[in-house]
């Protein structure tokens, strides 16, 4: 076996070694040399795009670094000054710069000399966000980032008391699993009140990012904040009439499989205990054959020990991704009191080796949360040695093809956690039931923002109706709400995404359906599949996602008729469980 070999930081060509980011005028002199020096020829241009994305590099991996301290200690006020700082005090200056390199770029005579692959993408990107960006717009966006935050802020600082014991609310959540039912009534019932208790806060909140959103799409010329949106996130590959025919799809083709699983759970449930006459929302996690929660690790330490047992099995390189993110101190795995909610890979631009961060408490969702972060992480490793920070900056409908399609890759070698052939059975089930789950929400949580957006002026009243409306479309036909309609009513405050990264969902459907085809393909032929699958990934963004997917030998196709050929295989594999 060979030994590791710890990546370090590339040497800088443009910036000092020593470079340390205090305020702006540390790193302005570099910002002006760029916007200022002539350029003579085609490689001089290369050589001005190599150092402008060294500058860009280093100012992300800063940024990356003060975002990751405080999402893992919320409660450290030096902590949300130092990254608010940034956002208040840099990043305009940035954003500015940023405007006036992409121009400069996109002006210069011998840029159709550049004909490499990549570069095309990449100019697409720069006079896309030249066409929208507005000086004006620069304050509004550091107002809006300063309010996305807080809702990190909000959410991590909740915790309920159960038997005693104070926990976070994902620490509580295990007890959704618990084969006794009053345990997990008395879990959800504490959950959702402690969300309620913030809600009109959350509402608040919410409503001042709308309008500050609105008014950004506004000053750049566009009708709302989606239309905007779909320019700035650079959605060259599909409009918001295909996202309409994608909740159409999913609806159709998906939601039916969502209401068989869910009259065959409360039957299931039923025989096991016959005063479960109706399925409530505190029995969707439960086993139904009365089985104990799965518990597939019980520390952070084993778990990425056996995520990076599972990996090695699928190929050793990306094994050792995992061990040298853990010898660096790249991960921080375990829920506690303060960290933020949710879980991320965090991409660090300069050393190239990324961070995870998640709130794991030894749940299947965790173990599935690490693998899908640990695809996350992959993808920066077979994209660290791109020349360019474009080409190492896929959209998100790829980047969660590579986290989702882990999930499923990875699956097959889940023997790693689960010694015992049942309980690995019933670990495969459950997410493979999982994916007929997430099809939906995506749905829900997209149509939504869509809504939210399209109606800028909507009243808190207006916002909650169409919430129910459209979480009805696409729940299942079998749960019972009654006398908690008041927690359903603003179920939609538990997804971060609305709040932080607006209109960031819909990757995660399109992804889906593209994971399922590379896991198809893996089936059919291991190698092949999972050659496929990291060939796909090495591309960066240097070709449009249609090809990328192709590369992987996926369409990228959202219809109703693939929709529904992927859920015959899924259905089928579950089947065979």
């Amino acid at each position: 076996m060979s030994a590791l070999t710890i990546p370090t930081r590339p040497p800088r060509r443009f910036i000092d070694e020593s470079l340390n980011l205090n305020e702006w005028a540390d790193i302005k002199p570099f910002f002006d040399e760029l916007r200022d020096r002539p350029i003579h020829d085609a490689d001089e241009l290369k050589q001005w795009l190599l150092d402008r994305s060294e500058l860009e590099s280093y100012v992300s991996e800063d940024f990356a670094w003060r975002y990751i301290r405080m999402t893992c200690d919320t409660a450290n006020p030096a902590l949300v000054d130092r990254l608010n700082f940034f956002i208040a005090d840099i990043q305009p200056h940035v954003a500015i710069y940023g405007n006036d390199l992409d121009q400069k770029a996109v002006d210069s005579p011998y840029l159709s000399q550049l004909t490499d692959a990549g570069y095309d993408i990449m100019v697409r990107g720069m006079q896309q966000a030249i066409a929208i960006f507005r000086e004006e717009n620069v304050p509004l966006q550091t107002d809006i980032q300063t309010e996305e935050r807080k809702y990190g802020a909000i959410a991590g600082a909740m915790t309920v008391n159960i038997d005693g014991q104070e926990m976070t609310l994902p620490k509580a959540s295990g007890r959704l699993e618990s084969t006794d039912r009053a345990v997990r009534e008395e879990a959800w019932r504490k959950i959702a009140q402690r969300r309620y208790e913030d809600h009109a806060v959350l509402d608040e909140l919410f409503d001042r990012l709308r309008d500050l959103r609105h008014q950004v799409a506004v000053n750049a010329g566009f009708a709302n904040f989606r239309d905007y949106m779909f320019a700035a996130l650079g959605r060259f590959d599909y409009t918001p009439q295909d996202c309409a025919a994608f909740h159409k799809s999913v609806a159709h083709a998906v939601v039916p499989l969502l209401t068989r699983l869910a009259h065959e759970r409360q039957q299931k449930l039923a025989a096991k205990d016959p005063e479960v006459t109706v399925l409530r929302p505190w029995d969707s996690k439960a086993d139904t054959a009365g089985k104990p929660p799965l518990k597939p690790f019980a520390t952070g330490e084993e778990l990425i020990d056996k995520t990076i047992a599972c990996f090695d099995r699928l190929d050793r390189e990306l094994g050792d991704d995992l061990r040298i993110m853990r010898e660096l101190g790249h991960l921080d795995l375990e829920s506690r009191k303060g960290k933020a909610p949710g879980g991320y890979n965090y991409p660090l631009e300069e050393i190239g080796v990324p961070f995870i961060f998640m709130n794991a408490t030894s749940t299947l969702r965790d173990l599935v949360t690490m693998v899908h972060e640990g695809g996350h992480a992959v993808h920066s490793f077979l994209t660290r040695e791109l020349p360019l920070k474009a080409f190492r900056n896929p959209p998100m409908e790829v980047a969660e093809l590579a986290s989702m399609s882990m999930e499923l890759l990875s699956m097959d070698h889940w023997d790693v956690f689960f010694d015992n052939p049942d309980d690995l059975r019933r670990a495969k089930r459950q997410h493979l039931e999982s994916i007929i789950e997430t099809l939906p929400w995506v749905a829900t949580i997209d149509k939504f923002q869509h809504w939210l957006y399209e109606h800028p002026t909507h009243t808190v009243d207006e916002r909650r109706e169409q919430w129910v409306r459209i979480y009805d479309e696409f729940a299942d036909a079998v749960t019972d709400w009654s006398g908690f309609a008041y927690y359903k009513e603003y179920w939609w405050q538990r997804q971060l995404h609305i709040y932080e990264v607006p209109f960031y969902y819909i990757e995660y459907g399109i992804a889906q359906l593209g994971a399922i085809g590379v896991w198809r393909n893996y089936r059919r032929d291991a190698k092949a599949g999972l050659d496929g699958y990291k060939r796909a990934l090495s591309l960066g963004y240097k070709a449009p996602i249609r090809d990328i997917y192709a590369a992987a030998n996926v369409p990228f196709d959202f219809s109703a008729e693939y929709i529904r050929e992927l859920m015959d295989f899924v259905w089928v594999e579950i089947e065979k469980l």
